[in-house]
C-alpha cells in the first residue's frame, strides 16, 4: 500500500513541477486564495504514512517512482511541462491517477494530447501555488489554480473532492518541491 502511494503520488508531482515553470511566468499567489474558509475539518484518513514522507525527488521523479502516473507524466511532456514540474516551486498537485485519465470520455485524452495549449491549460488547472497540505485544504473553499480558474473543494462525510466531482484519495505525498495529492478524476478548467 505504501508503494502504491508512492506510486500515485509521482504524477502529481510532474503537475506541480509543470506549473512551478509556468507559474514563474505568470504571477501567482504563494498561498491559495480561498474564496470562503469552510469550517475547520479533519485530515481526511487517506494520508501517506509516516515512513514515506521523506521526499524521493521532484514532483516528476516522485510521480515516475509511483508508477500509477505514467499518463499524467506522458500529457505533462506533451503539453512542454516537466521542466516546471521540475522546478523548484513549491508547487501543491492534484494528481489524477493512469484510472482517472482512462474514465475520460473516449477520444478526449487523444484530443487533448493533440492540443499542447488546450493540455497545458487542463494540467496547469490541477496545479496551486505553494505547499498546501491535507489539513490545509479541508478548511478551504476554493484554491486559486496556477491556470488561474478556482477550484471548488468540498468536504463529505470525511471526504474531499474537487469541484464536487473528483475525490482526493491520497493526500501529502511530498516532493523536494512541493506535495502531491492523489485524485480519482481529471477535473477540467471552466470553459468561459
Amino acid at each position: 500500500m505504501k508503494r502504491q502511494l508512492l506510486l500515485a503520488a509521482v504524477p502529481l508531482a510532474l503537475l506541480v513541477a509543470a506549473c512551478s515553470s509556468t507559474a514563474s511566468s505568470t504571477p501567482a499567489p504563494a498561498t491559495p486564495a480561498p474564496a470562503t474558509s469552510a469550517p475547520a475539518t479533519p485530515a481526511p484518513a487517506t494520508s501517506a504514512p509516516a515512513e514515506s514522507m521523506v521526499p524521493a525527488g521532484d514532483i516528476v521523479a516522485t510521480a515516475k517512482a509511483a508508477g500509477s502516473f505514467g499518463t499524467l507524466l506522458k500529457a505533462a511532456a506533451a503539453a512542454g511541462l516537466v521542466e516546471t514540474l521540475q522546478g523548484a516551486g513549491p508547487l501543491t498537485v492534484f494528481a489524477p491517477t493512469d484510472d482517472a485519465f482512462a474514465a475520460l470520455p473516449a477520444g478526449t485524452l487523444d484530443k487533448l494530447l493533440a492540443d499542447p495549449a488546450a493540455l497545458k491549460k487542463v494540467l496547469l488547472y490541477h496545479v496551486v501555488s505553494g505547499a498546501v497540505t491535507a489539513d490545509q485544504v479541508v478548511g478551504l473553499t476554493s484554491a486559486t489554480s496556477v491556470e488561474g480558474a478556482p477550484i471548488a473543494i468540498t468536504v463529505k462525510d470525511g471526504k474531499v473532492y474537487l469541484n464536487d466531482d473528483a475525490q482526493v484519495v491520497a493526500t501529502d505525498i511530498p516532493a523536494t518541491n512541493g506535495v502531491i495529492h492523489v485524485i480519482d478524476h481529471v477535473i477540467l478548467p471552466p470553459s468561459n
